[in-house]
């Protein structure tokens, strides 16, 4: 009972900061939150058994690795707030065009990402009913999408959309309860005699990078910035997104080290709610806590996805509404749904999104032409190759 009070006053405490109206005010603080919150949204949640299940005590290094090939990509995506977008003012033919197809294949990997946001919301839903049904929870996922689908048709999403500056701040204040409690856990834990991470050795250390591969979606979001230009200038955004790739990099190394303790049964296994069995270790609380958390931020990471791939294939097609557009998206996730694995759907939106990234890489080698930035130049290669590795041999977790 203790460290449920401490815990529950950590996640009021941070809440209550998150809302205090100097923070709110701040034009910073409020170009970070996007970024910030799309990085630490879905990813945190399934990030620690599917790291474990990948390559057991080294999820630390592994989700090191991961952050710093985040950043490496975020830098192309600044790169281009920075030098692409005035040559896209300016209507310049071929960076135009391939930025205009990066948009339709980013608009496609939103609409895999809605399916994963709220199949993953369904799993949660479930586990607090204590139930386990692939065909329940892909019914649910099913329902959500076709109210969704319905308001878009209707009003637009915008109503919709009004809940997600509450479930961020909601969101955040749960996972630094999360980490306090964690902390304490591990303090209590190396004073046992038994107090060792499990480090088995990596039989295949190919397949395991293709499983690695396979979850890129846990640390996308940070491209949210490239598209806020019509209310924020681009330094801003640029300083904005980066210090939303660092605090969400800090946050997924603290929460991934911290639970090192935690990890040692799910080498095994893979289960996409297995946090709320690490939790309860912990403090009984955060079952519920995260559960809340979960259902908060899957829902309205998906109206926001929902709302951005009906915008931007609305913007491509020309022809089609952005109302349609929102119920086209609604179908096809359906239709992801009922077809493929939460795990597969995982590893789908990670290619589609590589592919997104590798066609920024391409827009940036183009931008770059001429202003002698060689080094940088070099990088973009380096990074559209890796993300080129990912898009061929990614593979879902667990198979």
């Amino acid at each position: 009972m203790f460290e449920n009070a401490i815990l529950l006053s950590v996640a009021i405490v941070v809440v209550a900061l998150l809302f205090h109206p100097r923070l709110r005010r701040s034009r910073d603080w409020r170009a970070t939150v996007p970024p910030l919150a799309s990085i630490i949204g879905s990813g945190f949640l399934v990030a620690a058994p599917l790291l474990a299940h990948a390559v057991n005590g080294w999820a630390l290094p592994a989700m090191a690795g991961i952050v710093l090939v985040a950043y490496g990509i975020g830098e192309v995506i600044r790169y281009n707030i920075r030098y692409a977008e005035p040559l896209l003012a300016q209507g310049s033919s071929f960076i135009f065009v391939v930025e205009r197809f990066s948009g339709l294949v980013l608009g496609l990997a939103y609409v895999i990402s809605v399916a994963f946001y709220l199949r993953l919301l369904a799993s949660f839903v479930l586990r607090a009913m204590q139930m386990e049904s692939e065909f329940f929870a892909n019914m649910i996922t099913t329902g959500i999408l076709v109210f969704i689908a319905l308001m878009g048709l209707w009003r637009g999403l915008g109503g919709l959309e009004s809940l997600e500056k509450i479930a961020v701040n909601i969101k955040l204040a749960i996972i630094a309860a999360l980490l306090f409690g964690l902390a304490g856990f591990d303090l209590d834990w190396l004073v046992q005699a038994d107090s060792e991470i499990s480090y088995r050795p990596v039989v295949d250390w190919f397949y395991s990078l293709q499983l690695l591969a396979g979850i890129l979606l846990i640390i996308q979001g940070f491209e949210t910035s490239r598209y806020l230009g019509a209310e924020y200038d681009a330094e801003t955004r640029i300083r904005t997104m980066r210090y939303a790739q660092i605090l969400a990099g800090m946050i997924y190394l603290l929460f991934i080290g911290l639970s090192l303790p935690l990890l040692g049964d799910f080498h095994d296994q893979r289960d996409e709610t297995a946090i709320i069995t690490l939790s309860a270790m912990v403090a009984t609380i955060l079952p519920a806590m995260l559960i809340v958390a979960a259902v908060m931020s899957q829902y309205s990471a998906a109206v926001a996805d929902t709302a951005g791939s009906g915008g931007l294939l609305s913007e491509f097609s020309r022809r089609l509404t952005p109302s349609f557009g929102y119920a086209l998206v609604a179908v096809t996730a359906i239709i992801l749904v009922w077809s493929a694995t939460i795990f597969e759907i995982i590893t789908i939106a990670s290619r589609a999104f590589a592919f997104y990234y590798l066609l920024q890489c391409v827009v940036a080698l183009i931008a770059s032409r001429g202003r002698g930035h060689f080094v940088r130049r070099i990088g973009f290669v380096a990074i559209a190759g890796l993300l080129l590795l990912v898009v061929v041999f990614a593979i879902p977790d667990g198979n």
